[in-house]
């Protein structure tokens, strides 16, 4: 994975929203092991915010939508960016730091791999809600991908969708830290010493 050269200055770029060094992404395709991430940080008592996709799909589900990944994406994807840019807004005036599984940049990736025709709002809104310039990027982990009742990717669209993502928050001046494939134990200690450092 290509790392990003351009590292954008302390609290993002000209017109951002202010805090955004204290909200850390950690980002990466289905299935590596994000959620289980966030909940063992929770667990530690650190604020985590969940992946607003799965939220999204979930009620689409409940009530008989067609705003998921399977049917409707570009509608889908409109909700996941309304959700993500007032999870920010929310969080952003909190000064205490935060764990975001996912981001606004994930929705560029997304737009890009389902061909959507209508991204221009995307990227403004990715360069207006900023976050930490270090992103914990989690790798495809073919041993512990598995499909859900949300998660209905292949393998193969499972590392694609992490190439396409990674990829977006590279070309907006992040830098992606690759989480090991180790432990969520050691998995989470290396995220807590970066996110140390930064503070």
């Amino acid at each position: 994975m290509q790392k990003a050269n351009a590292t954008p200055p302390k609290g993002g770029v000209p017109g951002a929203y202010a805090a955004s060094d204290m909200l850390f992404v950690i980002t990466g395709g289905p299935g590596a092991g994000k959620t289980t991430l966030l909940d063992a940080a929770a667990n530690m008592g650190i604020a985590t915010v969940p992946e607003t996709g799965r939220a999204v799909t979930q009620l689409q589900v409940e009530i008989g939508g067609r705003a998921v990944h399977w049917d409707d994406r570009a509608t889908y994807a409109e909700l996941m960016l309304d959700r993500d840019i007032q999870n920010h807004q929310k969080y952003a005036g909190r000064g205490a730091t935060t764990l975001f599984d996912r981001g606004v940049p994930d929705l560029i990736g997304y737009a890009r791999l389902c061909e959507l025709e209508t991204t221009d709002h995307i990227f403004k809104a990715a360069r207006l809600f900023r976050y930490n310039a270090n992103v914990f990027a989690a790798p495809p982990w073919r041993e512990i991908y598995i499909n859900d009742a949300e998660r209905k990717q292949n393998w193969a669209e499972a590392v694609k969708t992490y190439e396409v993502i990674a990829r977006a928050y590279e070309d907006l001046g992040y830098r992606l830290i690759e989480l090991p494939r180790a432990p969520v134990a050691d998995r989470l200690a290396f995220i807590c010493e970066v996110m140390t450092v930064e503070r």
